[in-house]
């Protein structure tokens, strides 16, 4: 049965991207810092669309192929969308992308062939397409709203965190505006790495 999962690179105060981020500075001030991990090994790994070409450290090169190999749709959000520029048409992991937003750009909506959807009707209707989608894949939560959302709603299954040794100080927070209810998680795995741990856990219903 699919899993719904958010995995995110995360500041060890909280942030999945850095102050002032947009169109023109997606990863927000300093927001780099999460991500040097992508580029700090020795072991070339290039995304499925061919795009783009990481060198990881081989401890993290096993944890993301693994988990890029269990995906099979990613849910995201409208402002994460226009920030990467609908990431050409194409998402790096090159599967599917529902977009949850209440007004669709029209200029993609009328693009034709392009392997992004947009969702106006919520983010419990999302998964359930994304679910209709993924089979016995994964869907992968993409961007923090989203993430919240889910977890508000009792649709998220489990959190990665490739937790990055800096401090942001400001930017996107991912765990915000959760409500007054306790989430209690449960530790699936810790793997250590160079610049990064991969933390992974279970959300407890």
């Amino acid at each position: 049965m699919a899993q719904v999962i958010v995995d995110l690179s995360m500041s060890l105060d909280g942030f999945v991207a850095g102050p002032n981020d947009g169109p023109d500075n997606p990863l927000g001030d300093g927001g780099e810092r999460l991500f040097q991990w992508y580029f700090s090994g020795e072991t070339e790994f290039v995304v499925p669309s061919g795009t783009m070409t990481f060198r990881l450290s081989p401890v993290s090169a096993e944890v993301f192929r693994e988990g890029i190999r269990s995906v099979g749709v990613i849910v995201s959000g409208r402002r994460t969308f226009d920030i990467a520029d609908g990431w050409g048409g194409r998402h790096p992991l090159d599967v599917p992308v529902l977009v949850v937003t209440h007004t669709p750009p029209q200029e993609w909506v009328d693009r034709g062939g392009s392997a992004i959807t947009f969702v106006t009707d919520g983010v419990e209707s999302a998964i359930r397409q994304a679910k209709d989608i993924a089979g016995e894949k994964d869907v992968a939560v993409g961007s923090a709203s989203i993430a919240q959302q889910c977890l508000r709603a009792g649709l998220l299954d489990e959190v990665h965190i490739d937790l990055a040794p800096v401090l942001l100080g400001g930017g996107v927070r991912l765990f915000d505006n959760l409500g007054a209810t306790p989430v209690t998680l449960e530790q699936l795995r810790v793997v250590e790495a160079p610049h990064v741990t991969h933390l992974r856990y279970r959300v407890v219903k």
